[in-house]
């Protein structure tokens, strides 16, 4: 499978846009033919409830949201042949004042983004860029994808660890590098429960852990993508973790900030949102 996936990219990287193009969007047409009819009607409910739309508009959106990912993956197949000059032609940047100045505290940073446009190409170009970033992944199923992935990461650019590697985490936030984290899906028990599209969410307190153990600053960040093919990374001022004696109330605080500004984000571009995972799963225990 691995040497299948490489061989893909390969022959991908031969081909000009238009024509990448045009692949990503058939593969994204069978993504949707593809997804379980449960799955789509709880992604267009959700999507219904959380931006007060019709059910034909929530459809639309969906569709959007997943017809994209043959585009995302041909990108991700292309990134062998982006140069970081290229890179800058690719990928333009809204606020990264913001992470330089983050930066320059000189406590590391958490970056706080979400499931929403290609973040793999995001983190790619930060990295080529020279932001020292460090990608916090999930560990896919599958070994070679998993392998595949985390190599294209690492010829970016990026430090590449898992989601259970907190030590890890802990020590390179302490060296002044930028912890990648995603913060909008559905954490379960160990979620904090905030405000998201006006209910209840259980969401992830890595972000907010992390940055309060270490008192860094979280910045929230995410990429969309332009009618042109182009993408532009949306960054945003930083959130500091107010440390009391009250650390749950602490990290909820700043929690919910975040939260409020991915939601902020979705309903501007909420197409490029991963609307097929259940972000709403989980119910506050009582």
């Amino acid at each position: 499978m691995y040497t299948f996936v490489i061989i893909f990219s390969r022959v991908i990287c031969l081909l000009p846009h238009r024509l990448r193009r045009w692949i990503g969007n058939l593969l994204g047409q069978f993504c949707w033919l593809i997804v379980p009819t449960k799955r789509k009607n709880m992604a267009v409910k959700n999507a219904e409830l959380s931006l007060n739309i019709t059910k034909a508009e929530a459809t639309g959106i969906v569709k959007q949201s997943v017809t994209r990912f043959g585009r995302m993956f041909m990108e991700v197949l292309y990134l062998p042949k982006i140069t970081p000059e290229k890179m800058l032609t690719h990928v333009s940047m809204v606020g990264v004042e913001h992470l330089k100045a983050a930066l320059a505290a000189d406590k590391g940073v958490v970056l706080a983004t979400a499931h929403s446009g290609n973040w793999e190409i995001m983190g790619a170009a930060l990295a080529m860029l020279g932001f020292p970033l460090v990608a916090v992944v999930q560990k896919q199923t599958s070994a070679a994808m998993d392998r595949f992935i985390n190599d294209y990461r690492t010829l970016a650019g990026m430090h590449v660890t898992y989601k259970s590697g907190v030590r890890e985490m802990v020590r390179l936030l302490g060296q002044g590098m930028i912890i990648g984290l995603l913060a909008d899906q559905d954490a379960g028990q160990d979620g904090v429960f905030v405000n998201f599209f006006g209910r209840e969410a259980s969401t992830p307190q890595g972000p907010a852990a992390l940055a309060r153990l270490k008192d860094a600053p979280i910045i929230p960040a995410f990429i969309t993508q332009e009618a042109t093919g182009n993408h532009t990374i949306h960054i945003y001022p930083a959130v500091w973790v107010h440390k009391t004696a009250d650390r749950d109330d602490d990290i909820a605080v700043a929690t919910q900030i975040v939260t409020t500004t991915v939601e902020q984000h979705i309903r501007r571009y909420p197409g490029e949102w991963f609307w097929l995972h259940n972000r709403w799963k989980t119910k506050r225990p009582y």
